[in-house]
């Protein structure tokens, strides 16, 4: 014990702790550091380890002063005491390796020591603290596996709505199939119309675009003729105040310029029935654009049906995509949920490997109190044996046979007394070993009922 592996605390925080953590009710208030030093009280010591056995192998301390009573013993009130001893004994040798003290022995139960007590009781604690850490963590992990299975729960449901609502936005009812049938139908029909007059339009606005660049031409040319003939009468009436012609050449350039006006007066009348012309198309592209804008309007309509089905149609994308985002995560849990089943599975075996071990360890240590068992009765048969030889050698006077004749019958009714209560205790053991057989498969049953939970 020079080189501990836990801290050796004092008797202030080891009485604490016991008395909080360990024992309840009247024991706790009754333990005091008098009990520990300056010479432990065997039983307070005893009741200690006794409680601890029972807060973790949850054996109570009734159980430690019962002996199964196979075999008929004589004298079994002798047996209540070292049996009690002997079974604390034995299951602190058993337990306290796993709390790092290796060398425990009967005369710490016996006669203890203060140090040896302060360094059992600080490996107790020190195991106790590393027990609780443990246990909080294993509750801590079970809450997240249970935290984990709610959602993958909520997520499977969740998927499970999502497939029935994307079911319900891509089929279409069979009372609507027929009218989706004509709508479509419709539709391309109203597609090939508009396309049809898109390009009858476009072709009456190319016209409309060479007719307006006929009449810009024209009212361009017309525009110069009127400013030559304007530039020509000046002209003419500078050239009659300059110059004093002849009547006959005043009348041929008269002619020539009324040929002229009535050519412009032609090309002039020309023009304006085209303009006539023109604005009968005009009008009638006005009426081809009111069509258009029907047409228009019916296509915008038809466009907003289209971005309503658009958005229908992105809404199951998103749907898709949050199910498969949720599939991976379904996945994922999957991959941990395993993850978890394998280390409980490798827990499970470790845990089996040490009940096999401690087992073995049990039948041994069986074996050997079996063994001391036999050579106490081989120690009890000599003694009788060497009482009937003194028996004999003092049946020699009647005195003595007078009392060892009334000995005999006070031994008589006391062996009546113990067989009395030997049967008593026999049906007693016999209805214990019974409860402890329901209260093990009812532990079994609830175990297997946890297997199944996680």
């Amino acid at each position: 014990m020079t080189d501990n592996t836990f801290p050796v605390y004092k008797l202030d925080v080891i009485v604490n702790f016991f008395r909080t953590e360990v024992l309840t009710g009247q024991e706790a208030k009754q333990l005091t550091k008098n009990d520990l030093t300056p010479s432990p009280n065997p039983d307070t010591v005893r009741r200690l380890y006794m409680r601890v056995l029972q807060l973790v192998y949850n054996f109570r301390p009734e159980c430690h002063s019962m002996v199964p009573l196979s075999v008929n013993i004589q004298y079994p009130a002798f047996h209540e005491y070292p049996t009690a001893i002997m079974s604390v004994y034995l299951r602190m040798r058993k337990f306290l390796p796993m709390c790092f003290v290796y060398d425990f022995s009967l005369s710490d139960l016996l006669a203890p020591s203060v140090k040896r007590t302060v360094t059992v009781l600080s490996g107790i604690m020190n195991f106790l603290h590393f027990r609780k850490q443990r246990m909080d963590m294993a509750l801590e992990h079970l809450e997240r596996f249970r935290a984990d299975m709610d959602k993958l729960q909520f997520y499977t449901n969740g998927i499970k709505n999502a497939e029935k609502k994307i079911e319900n936005l891509t089929t279409i009812p069979p009372e609507q199939q027929e009218e989706d049938k004509k709508l479509s139908a419709a539709l391309s029909d109203l597609q090939t119309s508009s396309v049809h007059k898109y390009e009858e339009v476009n072709a009456v606005k190319e016209e409309i675009a060479e007719w307006k660049t006929e009449i810009a031409e024209r009212s361009q040319k017309r525009t110069q003729m009127k400013v030559d003939v304007s530039t020509l009468k000046e002209e003419i009436g500078k050239l009659e105040s300059q110059v004093v012609e002849s009547p006959e050449e005043v009348k041929a350039q008269m002619e020539k310029m009324k040929e002229n006006v009535k050519n412009i007066k032609i090309s002039i009348k020309q023009a304006d029935e085209r303009l006539v012309g023109l604005q009968i198309t005009v009008r009638g592209e006005t009426h081809h654009k009111a069509e258009l804008e029907l047409m228009h309007k019916l296509l915008q309509d038809l466009q907003s049906g289209m971005n309503k089905t658009q958005q229908l149609q992105e809404e199951v994308q998103k749907l898709e995509v949050i199910n498969e985002n949720q599939q991976k995560e379904l996945r994922n849990l999957g991959t941990e949920e395993s993850q978890l089943k394998r280390a409980l599975g490798m827990k499970l075996d470790k845990e089996s490997k040490q009940q096999i071990r401690r087992q073995r360890k049990k039948e041994r240590t069986d074996q050997h109190v079996q063994g001391v068992i036999g050579q106490y009765g081989q120690v009890h048969q000599k003694r009788e044996e060497i009482a009937e030889q003194i028996l004999e050698k003092n049946r020699e006077t009647m005195k003595v046979r007078n009392e060892i004749q009334n000995m005999k019958d006070i031994c008589n009714q006391e062996t009546e007394k113990a067989q009395a209560l030997f049967d008593q205790l026999m049906a007693a053991l016999d209805q214990f070993h019974k409860k402890i057989e329901s209260c093990v498969v009812e532990g079994n049953n609830d175990i297997k009922k946890m297997t199944l939970d996680f």
